[in-house]
């Protein structure tokens, strides 16, 4: 670059859009995006630790995307290309795939490529950049607007991570503003910008998550606001006002939110939710999306969800419609407000659903004949005797008559059910009343749980799941239960960060790193063993994957983690049956849950053990002595010096909810089980060794009850019954789940 090459470039960047040059350069000042960017997880990760594989970012303009390719840009040791799609052809592609293959034969260094706007690429140009990807010369780094599974090539899409970026927090465009208006080098710091609070928070609201338009606000703004006498630029509220005058809805005609908008309105009418259906209707009408589809739908759910329990909505939807189009916009807003209010608040049925359920049989079952009285005898009904039988139901009271009308093999299968609301509701004991006994109405079928938004996803890591597959293999059913119900209650997604709090043998990390992959997995352990243990099983693991091991007591483990790490799951297993500062414990693992995070522990209660007592065959004569046995026992397992008996679940709730945990919940799990009884361990029983201050020996405790000659005959008593056999033996365990 000469000399007048390198002025062009230091006025061209000083004359760019205040947007542009205030662009973040690291992840430090980067704002928002928590969800993939927060301390510990797999993007941030991966961009620290320069070892990114092929991404795809999707989400609305104005939330990083680019920015977030821009940082990766500064931080890679790899060589950086950007093309745009718009622009862009395989000519193009073709030229920078060369130029990558030359670049790592002869330096041996990655190239990583931007390309902005993806989805503008047809399937040949996006065809063309995959084999470079396969084969690794190439990491693709993809922006879009749209939907990825819809408008990249799936081949592409399995290869890569999908990010998905959200619109911005108002907090976050607040700092982004500040911030544009303090730096004296890119923003606005020399000039002496005093922008009023209500003014910033004006242009903060319209700009509806998009960091650009706040930017492009401040900057017309400061430009066209001429300096005080005292050389301020001051920006009332109603210079904000004239910067920033129509909220930026995010909108578009073929695209996600096209679908997911309206879906959101149906779905409100569908629920009964007037407000939220006006919401969704002034949302699509302000942008600018034909009304005409909007009564289109509108006359689809009134047959399809207000159907027979109001006959007449149909009419007055078709009604709204033709007046609509003879009076068009804006008054006919009027007719579109009055139809969605009309369906959100009518009675609803789907009973029309009956008409797809008969179309399925006729689809998939063997045709069924038409019913000898039912057939056409006008033509031959004296050969064949078609038509004959048929009885005429207005001959009769009421005008019907009980006959057959489905074939012989539908006899007694039911398509319509009638709903219980409005006219439908009228005429359901009729309908009911007139059916045979055989046509008893289906149970009605159950209800689904919603799905949280994904905000990432990963391709299929063969290798990994082998992995992951053999370590599952390992574990005992008890604990394989154990696990499976841990996480039922857990609810973890692909993008939560997961800690293990006493994981001996990793039971809980496998499944962690298996259900968060974009998040990041930490595990407890208290002993060296157990993570050499543990070390010598995640050898293969991937290294973006591998947990972050801690080894110490688990109150001394928070004082070990960053002080801002928060996890959305914290999963534990006989964590407090054995401790007696639990309390204390349970407060320091509620200041590490994020807003909105679940734990979620396995504790046997030792105290719901089955007895040995119920086990021993003492003879009639000897039924003291069982009863003494059995009264000893049952002070030991209520011992209240002993923590590992001196609890039980309602105890357990107690200390959650002193912590200050939320939504606490509980549920006893008792899985069967064996145990093995060796003689070794009966002897060990009855050894003066086995006593202690706060968990005296068996031997001992019959001891204190019994005079020699006795308790010699209840220890034979129990090598007769007991020694070196395996027995069924319950395991009884407390899961409790509670939330901050």
């Amino acid at each position: 670059m000469d000399l007048f090459e390198h002025r062009h470039a230091r006025k061209f960047e000083k004359e760019q859009p205040l947007a542009a040059r205030m662009r973040p350069r690291t992840l430090d000042e980067f704002f928002g995006q928590q969800h993939i960017l927060a301390p510990g997880r797999l993007l941030r990760r991966a961009i620290q630790a320069d070892q990114l594989s092929s991404l795809i970012f999707y989400g609305p303009p104005g939330t990083g995307k680019t920015t977030l390719a821009a940082v990766v840009a500064n931080t890679t040791k790899s060589h950086f290309e950007v093309l745009n799609a718009v622009l862009a052809g395989v000519a193009d592609i073709r030229r920078v795939t060369e130029q990558a293959k030359r670049r790592i034969v002869e330096h041996e260094r990655r190239t990583i490529l931007f390309v902005d706007e993806v989805h503008r690429w047809n399937k040949a140009q996006q065809d063309a950049l995959l084999p470079w990807v396969e084969n690794g010369n190439v990491i693709l780094i993809g922006a879009t607007t749209e939907n990825p599974y819809f408008t990249v090539n799936r081949a592409l899409v399995s290869r890569s991570r999908i990010f998905q970026l959200k619109p911005l927090a108002e907090e976050d465009l607040w700092q982004i503003g500040e911030a544009a208006i303090r730096d004296p080098e890119r923003g606005y710091g020399k000039l002496r910008v005093e922008c009023e609070r209500e003014a910033l928070r004006h242009i903060v609201n319209i700009a509806n998550g998009d960091a650009r338009a706040v930017l492009n606000a401040l900057e017309l703004a400061v430009e066209t606001t001429a300096p005080e006498t005292d050389g301020d630029i001051r920006l009332t509220m109603a210079v904000a006002e004239e910067s920033i005058q129509r909220r930026a809805v995010l909108y578009d005609k073929e695209g996600d939110y096209h679908f997911d908008t309206i879906s959101a309105f149906i779905k409100s009418m569908r629920g009964s939710d007037p407000d939220a259906a006006m919401y969704w209707l002034a949302k699509m009408v302000y942008a600018g999306e034909d009304p005409r589809f909007m009564l289109r739908r509108m006359l689809i759910f009134a047959a399809e969800d207000v159907g027979l329990a109001d006959p007449a909505a149909l009419g007055r939807i078709e009604a709204a419609a033709d007046a609509f189009d003879r009076v068009g916009l804006p008054e006919g807003q009027y007719h579109l407000a009055m139809a969605a209010l009309d369906l959100a608040t009518a009675p609803k049925s789907n009973s029309a659903f009956a008409y797809f359920d008969a179309l399925s049989t006729v689809e998939k079952e063997r045709e069924g004949e038409v019913p000898n009285h039912l057939k056409d005898g006008s033509r031959d009904q004296r050969g064949f005797g078609h038509g004959q039988g048929y009885s005429y139901p207005h001959a009769y009271r009421e005008h019907w008559v009980a006959q057959q009308y489905l074939p012989d093999d539908l006899q007694g299968k039911l398509f319509y059910r009638p709903g219980k609301l409005g006219y439908e509701g009228k005429i359901a004991d009729t309908v009911n009343r007139r059916r045979e006994t055989q046509l008893a109405a289906a149970l009605a079928a159950e209800n689904q749980s919603a799905t949280a938004e994904n905000l990432t996803w990963s391709p299929r890591d063969r290798a990994a799941e082998r992995w992951l597959n053999r370590t599952l293999g390992r574990a005992g059913e008890q604990l394989s239960t154990i696990r499976e119900k841990i996480f039922e209650q857990a609810n973890c997604r692909r993008h939560h960060r997961i800690l293990c709090l006493n994981d001996e043998g990793g039971l809980l990390t496998w499944e962690a790193i298996r259900q968060a992959p974009e998040g990041g997995v930490h595990t407890h352990l208290k002993t060296e063993a157990e993570q050499r243990i543990l070390n010598s099983r995640i050898a293969e693991c991937p290294p973006l994957r591998t947990p972050q091991i801690q080894v110490c007591d688990p109150r001394q483990l928070f004082g070990q983690l960053p002080p801002d790490m928060r996890f959305e799951a914290i999963l534990g297993r006989a964590l407090l049956f054995n401790r007696a500062d639990r309390a204390e414990l349970l407060q320091a693992i509620h200041h590490c849950l994020a807003n909105q995070g679940r734990l979620v522990l396995a504790e046997p209660i030792s105290r719901r053990s089955p007895r040995l007592a119920e086990r021993l065959k003492f003879p009639e004569e000897d039924r003291e002595l069982a009863e003494i046995f059995r009264a000893v026992e049952n002070e030991i397992y209520h011992n209240p010096q002993d923590p590992m008996v001196n609890w039980d679940e309602e105890q357990a709730a107690a200390w959650l909810a002193e912590a200050g945990y939320a939504r606490i919940t509980s549920q006893i799990l008792t899985l069967p089980g064996e145990r093995h009884f060796s003689r070794a361990r009966i002897e060990e029983w009855f050894a003066e060794a086995k006593a202690s201050a706060t968990r005296p020996g068996l031997g001992r405790k019959l001891g204190e009850k019994l005079n020699a000659e006795q308790l010699a005959k209840v220890k034979a008593r129990m090598l007769a019954d007991l020694a070196e056999q395996t027995l069924p033996w319950t395991a009884t365990h407390l899961l409790i789940a509670a939330g901050r």
